[in-house]
């Protein structure tokens, strides 16, 4: 048996800016302020929390990993897929899938893909999963 949710970060962490929206329809307009609601455990499943806790650090990792290189992205996406799957009675993370989107002026698709196969490895939450994520870096065209 498995379980999936999807969450998916727009916006600038690093700005205390961005929204949030996940599979049960949550839309915060600030960062950090979906982090209350799912302290409270309000129509929240587990896949849903990690995959809302991964696209905002990923996105904030990534964000941070780019103005190091000394590039701001114009706009930026990040959607987290998490899957849980039954193991011996118990719920256990089968696959997490990074799909993020930007348009950042002045860099190459190359160096971008590269930068967030970084910001991966960054991210502490991406840590947490490391051996089942997928990523896709998408540079938008300018």
């Amino acid at each position: 048996m498995k379980r999936s949710a999807s969450a998916i970060w727009h916006g600038d962490l690093k700005q205390g800016s961005g929204a949030l929206a996940t599979h049960s329809g949550v839309l915060k307009e600030t960062a950090y302020s979906f982090a209350s609601r799912f302290e409270a455990a309000a129509h929240t499943n587990p896949e849903e929390l990690l995959a809302a806790a991964h696209a905002g650090c990923f996105t904030m990792a990534l964000t941070a990993e780019l103005g190091k290189a000394g590039f701001t992205p114009k706009r930026l996406a990040t959607q987290a897929t998490v899957t849980l799957e039954q193991v011996g009675g118990a719920w256990t993370i089968s696959t997490v899938h990074l799909e993020t989107e930007a348009w950042v002026p002045g860099i190459a698709a190359a160096q971008f893909e590269q930068i967030a196969t970084g910001a991966k490895s960054n991210c502490p939450v991406s840590r947490l999963f490391n051996a089942a994520i997928t990523l896709h870096a998408k540079l938008e065209p300018m």
